[in-house]
Formats: structure tokens, sequence, C-alpha cells
């Protein structure tokens, strides 16, 4: 008795997301969820709505992330507007809270660029034993390395 394992056929990007393929009900699920983002930080004053991101929805539930408790207790207070401008896009109409959450946002730390210099005297050295190397790829190797050393005028 053998198994043979299914093979499936490649499927063209625009049925899979569409939303006819495997992953429609997600891209429609995450269109809903960018358009509610959009028009809450259109609707919310400028200082508010860059702190505003919409996470998710889970039963009947928006869950509202923000970098700082401060503007997580002032979308608290603002609740029933919020439910309110969401009530008014197509497709919202069954939120009925929302859920809140406190992410900070941390910079992406960019790495430290180190460079590292080459003495004039090493670049003689290795200039010197590139003229005694016999493999042509090597000695190349050496005469290129060699030429990054640093030269005073």
């Amino acid at each position: 008795m053998s198994i043979k394992a299914k093979r499936f056929r490649a499927q063209p990007m625009t049925r899979l997301l569409d939303g006819h393929g495997e992953l429609g009900s997600l891209m429609r699920m995450a269109r809903l969820i960018e358009r509610a983002q959009q028009h809450l930080r259109d609707n919310l004053p400028a200082e508010v709505a860059a702190h505003l991101h919409v996470g998710g929805f889970r039963d009947g539930r928006l869950t509202l992330i923000t970098d700082r408790a401060a503007w997580l207790t002032r979308l608290r207070y603002e609740q029933s507007r919020l439910l309110e401008l969401l009530h008014q896009l197509p497709g919202f109409e069954a939120v009925t809270g929302f859920t809140f959450k406190v992410r900070p946002v941390r910079p992406v730390k960019v790495p430290l660029r180190q460079v590292r210099h080459l003495p004039a005297r090493a670049a003689d050295e290795l200039s010197s034993c590139a003229e005694d190397v016999s493999d042509p790829r090597l000695k190349a190797a050496l005469q290129r390395l060699a030429a990054h050393a640093e030269r005073e005028p």
C-alpha cells in the first residue's frame, strides 16, 4: 500500500488574491482593516492619528493598537465617537466594541559600520607577496587587497 502525495497545480496570483482562492478571505479582512484604519485616522486629530493602528477584528471587537499608554487613554475616552465613525463604513456595522493594546514601537537600529584600515607597510608586504605567487588569481587578489591601503601623499 502506498500513499501518493497530492500535487497541486500552480494558480495565477490574481486568483489567489481576488477573493476566490485560499487567501481570499485573508485578503478581504486585510482590506477591511486597512479601510477602518484609514477612516479612523482621517477623522481623528493628527496628533492621535499618527499613533493609531488597527490590529484585527474578532468576535465583533476591533483591536486598536497605540505606541503609548497616553494615546490609549485618549482613545478610550473617544470610544463612542470611534464606534459611530466605524458604523458609517459598509462592512463595519457588526463592530460592537474595541480591544485596546499598547505596543511600543522600537526604532530600527542600524548596525555600526566597522571601517578597517590597512597600513601602507602591510600593503607593501602584500604587494611583495603577490610578486612571488605563481597562481594568477591569487596574485590579482593580493594586489587588489594591497590597493586598499592608506597611502600618504
